[in-house]
């Protein structure tokens, strides 16, 4: 199967278009940025050779900033995407990824209104928006600007941290552990999301809230999902997420669209220097793994 290459690279493409007169994109020194995230990274070693700039836009109710920070030497590569601004270890590995493997990281800035914030407050009526359960066909125009850099051929990479546990009010399986919250677990089970667990448990998998998602339509088999087979075989833990109809994140949005996508989870540690260290290497260390087992042609560029 070629993955509907040709049309899927179509349909990208018609979305990645230049962006329009209403985006305003500012190049930005990332040492004097004002921002949680850039705060943590004054050393201008970090920044070499990475070009950034500062994307702001309106569409229907919402103001959105995102950070775009471009390998400037090495621009084919992945798409990396932090939707969230209060996951930082999410950040932290995508900083990493992007000097180490090259490509394009966009992070979601929730500063216009409230920085470091999970959800966009920047709107004008209504409820915040969650930045990723925004990709949809009636807002064209973010999922445009988000993956205006995707390259052909390379995947696109969403990095999270998530709370411990899970609902287990809402699960299907396991409702006898401790109560938490959400759905980002291996022991979470549903009608959409199939839990396959690593079975020896070693480092980064020791953990429950550690897992990479790998999504499908309802029509295919769970193996057409992008790198699913490779990453059970390695023994990740694996979400197999089942796509009916679109819930806007970028998972279904990707697979609906016919583009190579990883989800990659943690556990949030905290935002002192050991949780975000944690937390960045557990990212990276699945990053490394599932990008040599399914994506080989992204080498290491330093």
């Amino acid at each position: 199967m070629i993955r509907a290459a040709l049309l899927s690279g179509i349909a990208w493409l018609s979305l990645a278009s230049p962006s329009d007169s209403a985006t305003q994109v500012t190049s930005v020194d990332p040492l004097a940025v004002q921002d949680d995230d850039f705060a943590r990274h004054r050393d201008p070693a970090e920044w070499r050779g990475l070009d950034v700039s500062r994307i702001e836009f309106r569409e229907e109710r919402a103001a959105w900033r995102l950070w775009r920070i471009e390998n400037a030497g090495h621009r084919r590569g992945p798409l990396w995407f932090v939707p969230h601004d209060n996951e930082n270890a999410g950040f932290e590995a995508g900083l990493e990824a992007v000097r180490k493997y090259g490509g394009t990281l966009i992070a979601v800035d929730a500063g216009i209104a409230d920085d470091g914030a999970r959800m966009n407050r920047a709107v004008d009526y209504g409820r915040p928006v969650d930045p990723n359960r925004n990709f949809d066909t009636a807002l064209p125009g973010y999922a445009r600007r988000i993956l205006a850099d995707l390259t052909p051929g390379m995947p696109i990479i969403a990095l999270h941290t998530n709370a411990r546990g899970f609902d287990t009010g809402e699960s299907r399986c396991n409702k006898s552990d401790p109560p938490g919250s959400g759905v980002i677990s291996i022991r979470y089970c549903d009608d959409m999301l199939r839990p396959s667990p690593s079975l020896g448990r070693a480092w980064p998998w020791d953990d429950d809230d550690t897992v990479a998602f790998a999504t499908f339509r309802t029509s295919d088999n769970p193996s057409a999902a992008f790198c699913r087979d490779e990453m059970i075989a390695a023994d990740f833990n694996v979400v197999q997420e089942r796509v009916v109809e679109s819930d806007r994140s970028l998972s279904n949005y990707a697979v609906l669209h016919g583009l190579d996508y990883l989800n990659f989870e943690t556990l949030d540690r905290g935002d002192g220097a050991d949780g975000l260290a944690e937390g960045r290497r557990r990212l990276v260390h699945i990053i490394d793994r599932a990008l040599a087992m399914c994506a080989p042609k992204v080498k290491p560029v330093d």
